[in-house]
């Protein structure tokens, strides 16, 4: 059982329970294994030694380069050895309970655990590449106000495979198999889904060395963004053991406003916070690290706040780009965007202080895929059937 994190504020910390629970068939999922744990577990169903390791290579490579999905396609294995695989073992996939396409190509999933919990993933699109937005928790605890992901319970981390489970069925459905390093669509991934990825962290790091090796998903580190709200401690381990670029939700200057807007600020505040950032081991201008900045009308968008940006930024020496994100509305959100030509204001500030701040445009805002928008829409029926629960228990009380 793993301790729940201490949280600042409100919001109630949760405890995640570990491991995810047993699939009812009992058969062991090998989607996320390491290739060690692969070995181990084949050796624990009953080949020896040798035969446990070159299965393991075999397996690695339909599952990773191949994209299997089962082994009864699996040619260089015989076939009562597959009939053997098949009854001890699995290759999964997240559920796809829904597939949305926005208009401008932008695609989002609503995918579902082997026990039955749901949460999302998105695809962009662009020109050259494209972005898979990878979820690392079921809900979120951090609650950050302008984040609709944040208004949902945190309901317990996803494991390494549901994790790497995320990459294979973008994979499945660009049609990206045999997986190769050049030339696909899905060339970029951000651990920017549902959760707070350091708040999972060996989850996080052992399915981003599956996507990061060679003889696996292959994708370069360089290609592989994580963003943080802030939880400080974590930081340094994340630049140690994982290595890939490090995204910020920053989204304000003061304390007064980022604790209000991130309230993890109170207990990681914004000067501890960024001196984490300037230890972050392998940050320089060639991996700069990037600050999310949200634009909240009349709220940290001033003239002022951009130049409070730009004197942070250097008062650490960070090697730093602004990404200034257009808030994304949603339901019963208690804000508004900036104005296009403040946020092109504040924009030009930070520009003309010689750091990058390009203004992202907004992608699946109509299928609620946008940056902030995340929140599985089955949490609806789930709150109505407890509130159903509930009232049937009054009822039998009365």
């Amino acid at each position: 059982m793993t301790q729940a994190m201490p949280i600042p504020g409100h919001i109630d910390p949760v405890t995640v329970p570990r491991p995810a629970p047993a699939r009812e068939d009992a058969r062991v999922e090998l989607v996320g294994l390491s290739k060690a744990e692969m070995r181990e577990a084949l050796a624990a169903a009953g080949l020896d030694d040798k035969q446990a390791k070159l299965r393991a290579k075999q397996l690695w490579h339909q599952i990773y380069n191949r994209g299997a999905t089962g082994f009864a396609a699996m040619s260089d294995i015989a076939k009562p050895q597959r009939a053997w695989l098949a009854e001890r073992f699995t290759i999964g996939r997240p559920e796809v309970v829904v597939a949305q396409v926005s208009t401008d190509g932008t695609r989002k999933w609503l995918l579902r655990t082997v026990d039955g919990h749901d949460f999302e993933m998105v695809f962009i699109p662009d020109a050259d590449r494209g972005t898979l937005c990878v979820s690392s928790q079921v809900g979120c605890t951090l609650n950050c106000r302008f984040c609709h992901t944040g208004t949902m319970r945190l309901v317990r981390n996803l494991d390494a495979g549901e994790i790497v489970g995320q990459v294979m069925l973008a994979r499945d459905s660009l049609g990206e198999w045999p997986s190769q390093p050049e030339g696909r669509m899905l060339s970029n991934i951000v651990m920017m889904g549902m959760g707070e990825p350091l708040y999972n962290f060996d989850n996080v790091r052992d399915a981003l060395k599956i996507v990061m090796d060679g003889d696996g998903l292959g994708l370069s580190r360089r290609r592989i963004t994580l963003s943080t709200s802030g939880v400080v401690p974590m930081m340094a381990r994340a630049g140690e053991e994982i290595g890939v670029n490090l995204a910020v939700s920053l989204h304000a200057v003061t304390k007064e406003i980022r604790d209000e807007i991130v309230p993890l600020n109170r207990k990681y505040g914004i000067d501890e916070l960024l001196e984490a950032c300037a230890a972050y081991p392998g940050a320089n201008n060639a991996r700069r690290i990037t600050f999310e900045y949200v634009m909240l009308k009349d709220k940290n968008d001033s003239d002022a706040d951009a130049r409070e940006l730009v004197r942070l930024i250097r008062k650490y020496k960070l090697p730093a780009k602004v990404n200034l994100i257009p808030f994304n509305p949603w339901p019963g959100a208690d804000y508004e965007c900036s104005s296009d030509e403040r946020v092109q204001r504040f924009s030009d500030i930070v520009f003309e202080a010689g750091i990058s701040a390009p203004i992202r445009r907004p992608r699946g805002r109509d299928i609620m895929a946008a940056c902030g928008q995340l929140k599985s829409a089955a949490e609806k029926k789930s709150r109505a059937e407890l509130d159903r629960i509930a009232a049937e228990k009054q009822a039998a009380l009365a």
